[in-house]
């Protein structure tokens, strides 16, 4: 995995979307009315908006998250389409909530793969549980409910559907996962309706993960007519019209960063094109050698606090994540890297030194440690939000993500979060970090 410096992942001033293939490779389906594979999927993307596409970037994991009606079954039925139109020996996965929900929705819904116009429909066999595309691809049906079934197949690519209303998501989709070693490229994509569950949230933090987002309005003009009006006249402005509607993953009860905050925040910082002084980097090192380590970079002006950029990063070496957060401090000009010694001690002080000895850079090195929980740690940086005295610079869904689950039942990893609540209890002068900085 490479470090490579991205000035996209930091704030906005360092940066100015049955016919068969015969041996002759006729398409058969032509005499059929049925265009070319690539016709089909050129067809598609005239008609397509913009978050039914799949990501440019180099993605594991496609996750569409939308409102009812956005368009997701759609998308997941074209995207897996046209990888059957062109791998003839492809093997894939449709993985719903129920063996039912597969079939009626996956299969033959409305938007479904026997559904999709400028396609022939694939022969679906109910009793092998499988269907068979034109081109010789198959794709085999699973239920999210018996996640076992999973173990032992191997695939080139899958389309999970309504992920956040599977019964078991960690074990299916672990197992899921563990089958897709196919082929040179395999991939993944998954469709849903979002809920405020740690699941989805550790998803969606997950590396390698694109995430596209679109409400019931992206899709408007292919439903009935004043349906969204009639909905919005219902449940405008409640939680419901947000997450069924705009397709927002919400916060749950006891958070301590609400949505709303995290939206003023961001808001805060589409106005803000001034560099403050006083920036640091904070260091959240992971458990093991596959863990995320948190790296979170920060800024104070003022009474005022800056969210500059999150670089946190999977899968990298104990000497790969010192060298990202060294390099993510020079970039931002950071006098000080501050890293959570609770787990590895003098030995991450010691990595981060080299770091800064290889970069030729100047910044103080500082080891903090947690005598408090992560709830009582955060207490005091989720008052600054509330006082609208943080702005997030950059994008960074990823983190507001974790921080949205911070206090709650639902919270999963929060490697992220706990750096930037490190960056910024450092910045304000926190006794728990141990240090005041600048």
């Amino acid at each position: 995995m490479s470090d490579t410096f991205d000035e996209r992942e930091l704030g906005p001033w360092h940066v100015a979307r049955s016919g068969r293939v015969t041996r002759d490779r006729q398409w058969a389906g032509e005499a059929s009315g049925f265009p070319r594979p690539t016709q089909a999927d050129a067809l598609w993307r005239a008609v397509a908006h913009p978050a039914q596409l799949p990501p440019d970037d180099n993605w594991r994991t496609w996750l569409f998250q939308g409102g009812r009606g956005g368009g997701k079954t759609r998308a997941g039925a074209e995207w897996l389409a046209g990888l059957a139109a062109r791998q003839p020996k492809g093997r894939f996965a449709l993985v719903g909530a129920t063996l039912n929900d597969v079939r009626e929705v996956m299969i033959a819904g409305a938007s479904g793969l026997c559904s999709l116009p400028h396609r022939k429909p694939p022969d679906y066999e109910p009793s092998r549980r499988r269907l068979v595309f034109a081109s010789g691809a198959v794709a085999y049906a699973f239920s999210a409910e018996e996640p076992e079934r999973l173990r032992g197949p191997q695939f080139d690519a899958a389309w999970a559907d309504e992920f956040a209303a599977w019964a078991r998501p960690a074990a299916a989709l672990s197992n899921l996962r563990l089958g897709l070693r196919r082929g040179t490229r395999p991939r993944l994509c998954v469709t849903t309706t979002p809920r405020p569950l740690a699941s989805l949230r550790t998803l969606r933090a997950e590396p390698g993960c694109s995430v596209s987002q679109a409400g019931t309005l992206a899709n408007a003009d292919h439903l009935a007519p004043g349906f969204v009006d009639h909905l919005t006249a219902l449940y405008g402005g409640t939680r419901l019209m947000a997450q069924e509607i705009e397709g927002a993953l919400l916060d749950v009860e006891g958070s301590l960063f609400p949505a709303d905050v995290m939206a003023r925040a961001r808001a805060a910082g589409e106005a803000w094109t001034a560099p403050a002084r006083g920036s640091v980097v904070a260091v959240d090192p992971p458990a093991g050698l596959s863990g995320q380590c948190g790296i979170v970079a920060a800024a104070r002006a003022g009474d005022r606090f800056f969210v500059l950029g999150d670089r946190s990063m999977a899968g990298l070496s104990a000497l790969g994540w010192a060298r990202r957060a060294v390099e993510t401090a020079v970039h931002v000009g950071a006098g000080a890297i501050v890293a959570e010694g609770n787990q590895g001690g003098e030995m991450v002080r010691d990595l981060l030194e080299l770091a800064v000895k290889e970069a030729g850079a100047g910044m103080i090195v500082r080891l903090v440690r947690a005598g408090r929980s992560k709830v009582e740690r955060a207490l005091p940086v989720s008052a600054l939000y509330e006082q609208g005295r943080v702005a997030h610079v950059a994008l960074m869904p990823a983190l507001e993500e974790e921080m949205m689950g911070l206090g709650t039942e639902e919270a999963g990893r929060l490697d992220r979060a706990d750096a930037l609540v490190w960056a910024l209890s450092a910045l304000a002068g926190d006794t728990d970090a141990r240090l005041v900085l600048l």
